[in-house]
């Protein structure tokens, strides 16, 4: 491999790790919510979440520009206050992976936070124990192996995104592409070589992510 291919796969690895880290507390609070707590709106927060599963990730992406575009409502905050750009930067890579994996860790984490006995949560409350501390050392622990099958699952869709980051970030060589990019692209050319080793390289990272979650999944408790 080349150079420049090493340094798609670096990127691509390392913005999807990092979206994953991002996407952790506000995913975990989430599923706890949803799996532990009714509330008014829950079920259209709960569609909300799904959306970009199920909708074309390039229609996902076009509400990302709009909101964070210079001229949208978050992006216009950003640049005028701030002077930060999130559109076409490495920051609309990473903006883009968190939205369209944060569904995969929010359902898995769900499911796991349902599989913790309540009563264990509330013995430890007539104990003394506070609701953080129930939380980090009782359900936390027992819904580990699902939140970090979830965790992995993020992360193998976060490496296979395409769609919602040519959208926001577009695929600037050196900057904002990834290997879902870069393999597109070199098709597109005519350069079959590289995209062939890009996509076994694809392939690997997918194939390895999925089968850590499932191996985290499926171990005994």
């Amino acid at each position: 491999m080349t150079a420049e291919e090493w340094q798609i796969v670096w990127f691509t690895a390392w913005v999807s790790a990092l979206s994953t880290v991002i996407i952790l507390p506000f995913g975990l609070a989430l599923a706890w919510a949803l799996a532990r707590r009714d509330w008014p709106g829950k079920s259209i927060v709960e569609t909300f979440v799904t959306l970009p599963l199920v909708m074309p990730p390039v229609a996902t992406g076009l509400i990302l520009l709009k909101l964070f575009g210079r001229r949208g409502v978050i992006g216009g905050f950003l640049h005028n206050q701030l002077n930060l750009d999130v559109i076409f930067t490495w920051r609309a890579v990473l903006l883009a992976l968190s939205v369209m994996s944060m569904p995969l860790l929010v359902r898995a984490a769900r499911v796991a936070f349902e599989e913790v006995n309540p009563r264990l949560e509330q013995i430890a409350r007539t104990l003394g124990a506070s609701g953080l501390r129930v939380f980090f050392t009782i359900t936390l622990l027992l819904a580990a192996r699902g939140v970090i099958s979830g965790m992995l699952l993020a992360f193998a869709r976060a490496l296979g995104e395409f769609g919602a980051t040519i959208m926001v970030a577009g695929n600037i060589p050196g900057k904002t592409s990834t290997l879902s990019l870069a393999i597109f692209e070199n098709v597109q050319i005519g350069e079959d070589t590289h995209a062939y080793r890009l996509l076994g390289v694809s392939v690997v990272l997918a194939f390895t992510a999925v089968w850590c979650s499932e191996f985290f999944l499926r171990r005994k408790k």
